[in-house]
């Protein structure tokens, strides 16, 4: 069967992104070449120039994708939960969790932050804070939470989550950061309840 020009710039596309990102999670980006992107897949410095610009380019690319994929084990997390607040609890700390991952540690954490700046401006920040907000409204709206201001708070939130992600990534004892950060981050949400009394 032939196949049509926009599934072989497609094909083309993800080919780069898998290369990309073995080679990224492998050796890091520092130590990536050109071609362990183009040659090794049986591509062209062309097609990656095209497709993403540069070595830079493709990175940011795979860091999307695994954003968009981690977003997806998040959301069913959530769904999973009991109730409101537990999904809250349980989404905040299995991103947390996702820190010692061997390829989000490496590439979305440490090369990422490295290489494309700030990862509390990059753009899929927006999309958390406001599934942050949208959250914390639906526990307002349950009386389960106190009368907080939305927005303020769940970017304090979420910088909280990513500063610790951060931390642990870097850390030299990432397990023993984690269960810090983990213990923490719930003392800190538990002070947003109605009912003074901790929940896990």
């Amino acid at each position: 069967m032939v196949r049509t020009r926009k599934e072989m710039i497609e094909d083309t596309r993800h080919r780069l992104l898998a290369a990309g990102r073995q080679a990224f999670a492998s050796k890091g980006y520092a130590e990536s070449s050109m071609d362990d992107f183009t040659a090794n897949v049986g591509l062209t410095r062309g097609a990656l120039y095209h497709h993403f610009g540069d070595k830079k380019g493709l990175l940011e690319a795979v860091i999307q994708q695994i954003d968009a994929e981690t977003s997806v084990r998040l959301h069913a997390i959530t769904a999973q939960a009991s109730s409101t607040w537990d999904g809250f609890i349980n989404e905040s700390i299995a991103y947390m969790e996702m820190a010692i991952e061997p390829e989000i540690q490496r590439i979305v954490l440490l090369d990422g932050p490295a290489v494309l700046g700030n990862p509390a401006l990059w753009s899929n920040q927006n999309a958390c804070i406001q599934g942050t907000m949208e959250c914390l409204d639906k526990l307002k709206s349950e009386h389960v939470i106190q009368d907080i201001e939305v927005e303020a708070t769940a970017r304090l939130l979420n910088g909280a989550t990513l500063s610790a992600a951060l931390w642990i990534a870097a850390d030299p004892q990432p397990l023993a950061a984690l269960e810090k950060a983990k213990n923490a981050f719930v003392a800190l949400a538990n002070g947003l309840l109605k009912d003074s009394s901790p929940k896990a």
